[in-house]
């Protein structure tokens, strides 16, 4: 999975250049001067983004660097209008954004399954010289070139759609978590950093409904400086409607390492604290009843908090309700 997950492409794109206008000129057997009749020029190819549900990462794109669009064929005499240039069709992931390199300028969204954003339009065609006849110019001699079509360097970002993120240092138990409520399978370790890349889960809920859980790569203090693995972690935490931050029982400082965690995420953007927030105590099995109250007292009063055991299974199905109440309240 981590060999095959790409969440960022760098594409170098060109849209079609627009067809010339015809300057041609009609010649009849009975009429030898009708008129001008140049038809106008195609337009350039678009280069398109098209969402599909069935793509998890942007593997696919690994490899292509450049992209270009079809141009325009010329017009022709008797009125003809050239061919429009082929789009270019770049199928993404749903939660990929793309962006301008040079400006950083976010430029379109994909949400979707099947949506279709013209991302870099190509050029138009020039006019055929017969647009240009007037009663006072009768044999305009000039048609319009095509618009060049646009080149530039563009990047495609992933950020993963899920309805709830797992947050949480390296060892917090978030794979062993995901691989106890979902049919997902991620590698699981007791050292820093198991989890790479984010890992999708479905929680099968009550009466065949469901929702989307995402393991994310571990945070660690200074993420929002880049540090780690920085900001390609944070990106994928924006899109989840749920954060649930994961916190051994065996920490140090309960409430130290959430406020760490909360500190990173405002650093990156302050919009993610507008976000429903949960923490759960992972391996709570170890805990007696008083020092699951010591815990208690130490968590922030205004967020809720549960204690739970993916190796005995303790509290997984209350995390569940809790989780679904939180998304469909």
């Amino acid at each position: 999975m981590e060999k095959n997950f790409i969440d960022y492409i760098r594409i170098f794109c060109k849209s079609g250049h627009g067809g010339a206008g015809s300057k041609h000129f009609a010649r009849t057997k009975f009429n030898p001067k009708a008129g001008p009749d140049g038809g106008d020029g195609g337009r350039g190819g678009h280069i398109i983004l098209r969402g599909n549900k069935n793509l998890w990462t942007l593997l696919h794109l690994r490899y292509v660097k450049n992209v270009f669009a079809e141009n325009g064929e010329n017009g022709s005499g008797d009125n003809c209008t050239g061919r429009s240039g082929k789009d270019y069709f770049i199928e993404v992931p749903l939660g990929t954004v793309a962006k301008d390199e040079e400006t950083g300028a976010v430029e379109a969204e994909i949400l979707e399954d099947g949506q279709e954003v013209v991302w870099i339009k190509g050029g138009r065609g020039g006019l055929g010289n017969a647009r240009f006849a007037t009663p006072t110019n009768q044999a305009p001699e000039h048609a319009q070139p095509g618009e060049p079509g646009i080149e530039s360097t563009k990047i495609l970002e992933l950020k993963v759609l899920a309805d709830v993120g797992l947050v949480g240092f390296p060892n917090a138990g978030k794979s062993t978590l995901l691989s106890s409520i979902t049919a997902a399978r991620p590698k699981v370790a007791d050292y820093a950093f198991t989890t790479l890349t984010p890992q999708l889960g479905m929680v099968e809920y009550r009466d065949g409904l469901s929702f989307c859980i995402a393991d994310l790569p571990g945070i660690i203090e200074g993420a929002a400086e880049g540090k780690g693995l920085g900001h390609r972690f944070l990106r994928h935490i924006e899109r989840n409607s749920v954060l649930l931050f994961l916190i051994p029982a065996d920490s140090k400082d309960h409430r130290k390492e959430f406020e760490i965690l909360y500190t990173e995420l405002k650093e990156y953007n302050p919009e993610m604290l507008q976000k429903q927030f949960l923490i759960a105590i992972s391996k709570s099995d170890m805990l007696d009843e008083e020092l699951r109250e010591a815990i208690s007292k130490e968590l922030p009063k205004n967020i809720p908090h549960i204690f739970i055991s993916s190796v005995t299974q303790q509290g997984l199905t209350d995390l569940k309700d809790l989780l679904w109440k939180e998304l469909n309240g």
